[in-house]
C-alpha cells in the first residue's frame, strides 16, 4: 500500500512539473523572434559589452571577433584581463588595434571579501560609458543578432534586465550527462510565469553567460558589488533586481549564442562542484535537494524493471511507473529537439541524474572538508560557517 501511495505522489509531482514545463516552453522565447523598434534603429543608444577574462587565450579572440560582427553597431567592447598568466591581454591588444571599439582593461588584484568574477564585472562597470550593460563570458560565441535580439527582447517585453541562455555545447560523454541538466532543471522546476509576473526575489533566475541591464537599474541595485561575496553571482544579482522592484526575465538564446562550458571530466567536476554547494548553502538543504531530485527523476527508472522482473508487479503501480518515465523522457525529448542535443542521450537520464548527485556530494565534501572548490586558479573553501571564501589565488603567487 505504501508503494502505491508513493507511485501516486511521484506521478502527481511529475504531472505538475510537466504543466510547468509546458508553460515555461511557451514563455521561454527565442531572442531571434524580437526586432528593434524603428526609433532605436534611427538613434541607437550606446551599449557597453563587458567581458571578464581570466586565462582565456583559447577563447578571447573568438568572442571579440563575433562582437565586432554584430548587426548592432553602437557598441564599446571592454575586456578586463583578470590577472591572467597566459596570452589573454596580448591577444586583446592586437584585436584592439584593428577595431577601436575594443579596449583592454588591466584588472587589479582581488580584494578580500570579493569573488573573482564579481570584482572583474564591477571594475568594468565603473569605466563603461553605455546606457545599457551587457555582461558576457569570454567562452561564449555570438552570432550577429545576439545584442540586437536581447535588446529588442528587453524593450518589447518591458523589463529592466534580461538574462539569455546560450546553446550549451556538450561533446564528451561527461559533458552531455551534466551540462544538459542545466536547461532541464530550469525549465522543469523554475516557474518562469512567477519570475516574470511576481515581485518575490525567490522566483528569480539568470545565467552569468549573458546579462543585459539598463545602466540605471544596474547602478540602483548596487551592481555586482551588492553580491561581491557570492559564488552564484548570477542568481543573486537577479534577486537584487527583484528586491529593488525592477523586472527581469530569461530568454532562449540557443540560435544566437553558443557556449562550451567544459571540455573534460576534470573541468565538469570542478565547474559543477564550484556552484552546487553554493546554490544550497548548507548540508541539510543540499541533501534534501539531492533526495527529491533522485526520488522524482531517478527512482522511477530503477523501480520499473525491479518491480516487473524481480517482484512481478502488475496493475496500477506499474502503469503509474510507466507514466512517470514517459513524462520524464517526454520533457527530455522536447529539450533535445529545442537545443539540438543528442536525442539518444535521453535514454541515459538515470546516468545524468547520478552524475549530478555524485558531483553534488563532491561539492560539499570539497567545500567543507577538502582543499575547497577551484576555478581558474582560485580556490574557495569554508573557513567559518557555511559561506565559501577565497583560500588560494595562484595568480598572486605567480606575481610574487
Amino acid at each position: 500500500m505504501f508503494l502505491l501511495y508513493y507511485q501516486y505522489f511521484i506521478t502527481i509531482a511529475l504531472a505538475i512539473i510537466l504543466i510547468n514545463f509546458i508553460i515555461n516552453i511557451i514563455l521561454f522565447k527565442n531572442i531571434s523572434n524580437f526586432k528593434l523598434p524603428e526609433y532605436i534603429l534611427k538613434s541607437p543608444p550606446l551599449i557597453s559589452v563587458l567581458i571578464p577574462a581570466r586565462n582565456e587565450e583559447k577563447n578571447i579572440k573568438r568572442i571579440l571577433v563575433s562582437m565586432t560582427k554584430q548587426d548592432y553597431k553602437n557598441l564599446e567592447i571592454l575586456v578586463l584581463d583578470d590577472n591572467s598568466t597566459d596570452a589573454t591581454s596580448q591577444i586583446v591588444r592586437e584585436l584592439a588595434q584593428k577595431d577601436s571599439r575594443i579596449k583592454l582593461v588591466q584588472g587589479t588584484p582581488l580584494p578580500i571579501g570579493w569573488k573573482g568574477k564579481c570584482f572583474a564585472c564591477h571594475q568594468l562597470s565603473k569605466i563603461a560609458k553605455g546606457e545599457y550593460f551587457v555582461f558576457t563570458d569570454a567562452d561564449t560565441l555570438h552570432f550577429s543578432n545576439s545584442i540586437s535580439g536581447s535588446f529588442a527582447a528587453l524593450l518589447r517585453n518591458n523589463v529592466d534586465t534580461v538574462s539569455v541562455y546560450p546553446r550549451e555545447i556538450a561533446v564528451t560523454f561527461h559533458e552531455r550527462m551534466t551540462v544538459s541538466f542545466i536547461h532541464f532543471a530550469i525549465l522543469s522546476l523554475m516557474p518562469l510565469l512567477l519570475v516574470r509576473h511576481t515581485k518575490s526575489p525567490f522566483f528569480s533566475t539568470g545565467i552569468g553567460q549573458f546579462f543585459l541591464f539598463k545602466r540605471q537599474v544596474y547602478e540602483k541595485i548596487g551592481g555586482f558589488e551588492s553580491v561581491k561575496d557570492e559564488i552564484l553571482e548570477d542568481i543573486h544579482i537577479s534577486k537584487q533586481v527583484k528586491r529593488y522592484g525592477f523586472k527581469i526575465m530569461v530568454f532562449d538564446g540557443s540560435s544566437s549564442i553558443f557556449c562550451r562550458m567544459f571540455t573534460n571530466l576534470d573541468e565538469v567536476i570542478k565547474g559543477f562542484s564550484r556552484f552546487i554547494y553554493a546554490a544550497f548553502g548548507s548540508f541539510l538543504m543540499e541533501s534534501i535537494a539531492i533526495f527529491f531530485i533522485s526520488l522524482i527523476f531517478l527512482v522511477p527508472f530503477i523501480l520499473l524493471p525491479t518491480g516487473i522482473f524481480i517482484f512481478n508487479w502488475t496493475g496500477v503501480g506499474v502503469t503509474l511507473n510507466i507514466i512517470q518515465i514517459f513524462i520524464i523522457l517526454g520533457i527530455k525529448i522536447v529539450l533535445s529537439l529545442k537545443f539540438k542535443s543528442r536525442i539518444l542521450d535521453i535514454l541515459l537520464t538515470p546516468i545524468s541524474v547520478t552524475y549530478i548527485s555524485l558531483i553534488a556530494v563532491n561539492s560539499y565534501i570539497q567545500s567543507k572538508f577538502g582543499m575547497g572548490v577551484s576555478w581558474k586558479g582560485r580556490t574557495y573553501g569554508i573557513s567559518g560557517g557555511d559561506s565559501l571564501g577565497l583560500t588560494e589565488d595562484k595568480s598572486k603567487k605567480n606575481n610574487i
